[in-house]
């Protein structure tokens, strides 16, 4: 896991060694064993280095192949490397490393393009062939890895993160559609980044450059037909093993390493499985999960401290305090480049930070309720799509959800938040209610907060939308809409936040849910066996049954949510009053709407908030953005 960053010039032009020391530095926590950088023919690699396979110096990179043609930087790990490096050393290929990066070249070299489908893992990584000038760069198949990149007529450049980026000469203009899809959705979605020509390579995606030409294609779909999903030719206890024998090895995989590894532990069913399957390979299993002192809403800490016990595990709890999460909104500020506003990255970056104090690799369940329908937005869209009295019940009394006080703060308040927003969804078709339970926002509101910005770039936020939610009127099964998140939501929003948040701490998460055999093996499931009126994430729930502690199921899911409101009605309200959005700043920055920021703070301080905390903090977020790199 690491940090990478490149230029390819195409007209003799002279790439700056400042260029590429300073995107080496502002990488260090992404690689803080080893930084380097280098130029080779046309092309120039920076890279660096967070040591978990061969943490020798002989395998620091870039990596070169025995003639010196070929060189590479990577970032990820391929977990299968061993079976891909026999294969290679049968076509006798030697090794001087015992890391994956090499494997990887070889493979490239032997194989070419078609190597991508070999790998089982997560990366993005830049190969150079200085014979024929050609530069090779690919992300895995769901968008694990990030890669921003640029071209303009005399370069290339690339890079893991935009702050990196942005050290080579790029101009930084403001991509408004991207601000106003941002202020939707707390996250930009697609290709596009905040500034107008910086593009993030989109998941399971390939650039080559060659003879001055840049190529960009899909190198990988993920295979579903939903006619064939809905006949699977498995029956339901076929299936459940299957499930327990592919999770069972992905684990397995993702356990190789050189360096101290553990288990995120939230007490959820997904991280429980994880645990699950480690324990069976490692003894003495780490395991660390966090909960909220003093706030039993949000603290899930019984159920993972039940977990370990079950499995034995080396478990840690971190216990937060108001002072933790205050500490933690400052250093996420102060990391974050591009907007993100999902505030559970407070807690992300928290618990990376306390994991990484004891382990170097930490194993996640993420992906488990975008691939298995785990979501209670899966619920209500299964719900919308079977009818049913329940949901004309629901639908009918919206004149009261409307009337009533609403907040994800409150077990009350939150259910009345969710039952007005199911009502609100049952009125539109499956594409429309899908976008519109993936936004925070609607686009009223952000047509309120921008103004004509966002008249002026509203045909590219349309074509954004109809990119995702088309994947919904795939086929009418629910699996549509699993398809849509896994393609949106996953890569842009929770593991993007993942990968910010751990790497902010030069820690490596690892998530076994998306090892490439379980992805396809979910989309050839019918629905049935995901979800139906009883249950949602049915065929987890089922084939883990008999593994895990009986407490864990038939629970209500909480999240992973940050208690924001009471913090911003006090601590940070003179912040956000005299400072972010005060009316001075406001009207000065002229960006936002001031009669509609006035309201947004009004709202704060109601006695019927809504949304209204996560509005703020992504506010605050740009905020913090815009003095940062538009001053």
């Amino acid at each position: 896991m690491c940090g990478i960053a490149g230029a390819y010039r195409f007209k003799n032009k002279i790439v700056e060694q400042q260029w590429l020391q300073q995107a080496a530095l502002s990488m260090h926590k992404r690689g803080p064993d080893n930084q380097n950088f280098v130029t080779i023919g046309n092309a120039a690699f920076v890279h660096a280095r967070l040591s978990i396979i061969d943490t020798s110096t002989a395998a620091h990179q870039p990596v070169y192949d025995e003639s010196g043609r070929y060189a590479i930087i990577f970032n990820g790990e391929i977990f299968n490397y061993q079976s891909i490096r026999n294969e290679l050393i049968q076509k006798n290929v030697s090794f001087k490393t015992q890391s994956d990066t090499e494997v990887l070249l070889y493979a490239y070299i032997h194989f070419g393009e078609q190597c991508l489908h070999k790998l089982n893992g997560f990366f993005a990584f830049a190969i150079y062939d200085k014979q024929e000038d050609t530069l090779f760069i690919a992300v895995d198949r769901f968008g694990v890895k990030p890669l921003y990149f640029s071209a303009n007529e005399d370069f290339l450049f690339f890079a893991s993160e935009l702050k990196t980026i942005l050290q080579f000469p790029i101009q930084k203009e403001i991509n408004w559609s991207a601000v106003s899809l941002y202020f939707q959705m707390n996250y930009i979605p697609g290709k596009n980044s905040i500034f107008q020509n910086i593009q993030r390579l989109e998941p399971g995606h390939q650039i080559i450059i060659h003879k001055n030409k840049i190529n960009i294609k899909k190198w990988y779909h993920i295979p579903y037909e939903a006619q064939l999903a809905e006949k699977n030719t498995l029956n339901y206890e076929e299936q459940k093993k299957k499930l327990v024998a592919l999770m069972d090895d992905a684990v397995r995989l993702r356990l190789i390493s050189d360096v101290p590894l553990g288990a995120f532990l939230s007490g959820g069913i997904d991280s429980s499985v994880v645990t699950a399957m480690a324990a069976r390979h490692t003894k003495n299993l780490n395991t660390f999960s966090i909960g909220f002192e003093g706030n039993d809403f949000f603290d899930e800490t019984p159920y993972a401290n039940l977990v370990a016990k079950h499995f034995n595990t080396n478990h840690t709890v971190f216990k937060l305090k108001n002072d933790d999460l205050f500490e933690s909104l400052h250093e996420l500020l102060d990391y974050t480049d591009e907007p993100f506003a999902d505030s559970s990255a407070l807690l992300v970056n928290i618990l990376s930070k306390f994991t990484r104090q004891h382990v170097t690799v930490a194993l996640s369940g993420d992906a488990g309720d975008e691939l298995f329908a785990g979501y209670n937005k899966h619920y209500g869209e299964w719900q919308s799509r079977n009818g049913g009295w329940k949901a004309a019940f629901i639908h009918n009394l919206q004149p009261l959800w409307q009337q009533l006080p609403k907040s994800r703060n409150g077990k009350w308040s939150n259910k009345i938040r969710q039952l007005e927003r199911f009502a609100l969804g049952m009125d539109l078709s499956p594409s429309e209610r899908w976008w519109r339970w993936c936004c925070i926002n609607d686009i009223q509101f952000v047509e309120k907060l921008l103004g004509e910005k966002v008249d002026d770039v509203m045909m590219e936020i349309i074509a954004t939308r109809q990119q995702f939610s088309s994947l919904v009127q795939y086929d009418g099964t629910l699996n549509d809409v699993l398809l849509a998140d896994v393609n949106m939501v996953l890569p842009y929003d929770m593991l993007t936040k993942v990968d910010r948040m751990s790497m902010r701490n030069s820690l490596e998460v690892r998530t076994p849910f998306l090892d490439y055999r379980i992805v396809e093996f979910a989309f050839s499931l019918p629905v049935s066996s995901k979800i139906d009126a009883s249950m949602k994430k049915k065929i987890v729930q089922d084939a883990f049954k008999d593994v895990l502690p009986a407490a864990l199921f038939n629970r209500p899911k909480k999240g992973f949510e940050v208690p924001l409101l009471q913090w911003f009605r006090t601590d940070l309200k003179d912040k956000i009053c005299n400072d972010w959005l005060s009316d001075e700043y406001i009207q000065a920055q002229g960006i936002f709407n001031i009669e509609t920021i006035r309201s947004i703070k009004q709202q704060l301080f109601s006695n019927n908030p809504g949304d209204v905390h996560a509005q703020i903090w992504a506010l605050i977020v740009f905020q913090n953005f815009w003095r940062k790199y538009m001053h």
